[in-house]
């Protein structure tokens, strides 16, 4: 693969229409509050590669991924496995008059809502990375998209589902216990090679109270996944076996929009999944409402946003998996935040607030704060504090089992 980087660089020096770009970060993370056995901290160099390239009506574009963990150069014992090379996208789109065909392998994003895109499902993430960031995986699909006045309607064909990796186990965000040995292998319901279909109409309204809209069918894998043991009964009893990561076919209905009135954004994401005869998995819903009212020249010309989101995660069947089975966080929460955007020239800005358990007595506190200097460098540093739920339950939350956990993150990215 760095061969191939090489190739890349070699192929935009010699072809002057080839736009580059691209940024190379310094990403720290500090825990406070950690796992037992678990490293400390965590050093990661990130570098992103793109590369464009445009004739009339076609469009090539490469993005390339690399990233070079601190602790994958120390003794065995805290190694991660969090090195890599990963071809993020590598696509061909041509546009005709009111349309345009894309082929190849591509990031999407949908959704709405400030906290987390419930809808946002066409990619995958990487678990080998940071739980809050997202990191996603480009998926090899096909699409064919019609444009209307003010709206497209598309026809999207996800060729194969991606296997996600996972770091060690001295990795802070590796959530197994430790006599569980992650086996990365897919398990599927038919063949991972089995097309997902989309159906996807989006498109805005031009009225006294704009509206962004987007209606979403799929018939295909569903983005939640579910872990199971190789051996149950030694899981039980807490003794080695292996986890697997599982997919099914669901039939799935989402939708995610926006309205503006006046100074105040309104925001919805919803979901319906009727899940094919899985003996785990039953149908469920989640949906997520937002209202963010901005305050202009709040202080000295600076914005205030104020942000508040709830989400609620129902499953219809009582026997199968509950959300906790299946590592879902956000089943009754209730997020109180804001925004301060500051008027200068280096578009710096600070989000945060809390995110409330309603259910089951948990709470996240996180800051992020942005900003630009010096033009191509840009500074990004998060705080995140979680305490997870005392209550007894069983399966535990996700939060029970991370533990409580605090940590401090500073990233510098230099962009070219």
């Amino acid at each position: 693969m760095r061969r191939y980087l090489f190739s890349l660089l070699a192929f935009s020096t010699l072809y002057s229409d080839v736009e580059l770009s691209g940024h190379v970060d310094l990403d720290s993370q500090f825990y406070l509050k950690y796992p037992d056995k678990k490293n400390k901290n965590s050093f990661t160099a990130k570098q992103t590669l793109e590369l464009k390239y445009i004739y009339t009506d076609l469009t090539l574009f490469c993005s390339l991924y690399m990233q070079q963990a601190y602790h994958d150069f120390r003794e065995e014992s805290e190694k991660t496995d969090r090195t890599f090379v990963r071809l993020n996208e590598f696509y061909a789109k041509y546009d005709f008059e009111n349309s345009a065909f894309k082929i190849g392998k591509s990031i999407e994003f949908w959704g709405s809502l400030e906290l987390r895109n419930i809808t946002d499902g066409f990619n995958p993430i990487d678990l080998r990375n940071d739980m809050f960031a997202k990191d996603k995986l480009g998926v090899y699909n096909a699409a064919y998209t019609y444009y209307f006045e003010n709206s497209e309607l598309s026809l999207i064909t996800k060729l194969r589902e991606e296997q996600q990796l996972m770091a060690r186990k001295s990795y802070a965000y590796y959530f197994f216990p430790d006599f569980v040995t992650y086996d990365k292998t897919l398990k599927s319901q038919k063949s991972i090679n089995r097309p997902s279909l989309y159906l996807k109409y989006s498109g805005s309204t031009d009225t006294k109270y704009p509206m962004d809209y987007a209606f979403i069918y799929e018939n295909g894998y569903d983005s939640q996944r579910y872990f199971a043991p190789e051996n149950f009964q030694n899981f039980q009893q807490k003794k080695p076996t292996n986890f697997q990561e599982n997919v099914y076919i669901v039939n799935k209905f989402m939708t995610y929009d926006t309205l503006v009135v006046g100074n105040t954004l309104l925001k919805l994401e919803a979901l319906y999944a009727k899940v094919d005869k899985n003996p785990i998995v039953g149908d469920y819903s989640h949906i997520g409402v937002g209202v963010e009212h901005t305050i202009e020249n709040f202080y000295e010309n600076n914005a205030l946003g104020l942000i508040t989101e709830y989400y609620r995660y129902n499953t219809y069947e009582s026997k199968k998996a509950s959300d906790r089975l299946l590592f879902e966080t956000m089943q009754n929460d209730l997020f109180i935040g804001g925004r301060y955007s500051l008027n200068n020239a280096d578009d710096s800005s600070f989000i945060g607030g809390g995110i409330f358990d309603l259910e089951y007595d948990e709470q996240t506190y996180y800051l992020k704060f942005e900003s630009r200097f010096v033009e191509t460098f840009k500074l990004s540093c998060d705080y995140y504090y979680i305490i997870p739920s005392n209550k007894q339950l069983e399966p535990l939350t996700a939060y029970q089992i991370l533990g409580k956990h605090q940590r401090l993150g500073i990233n510098i990215a230099y962009y070219f």
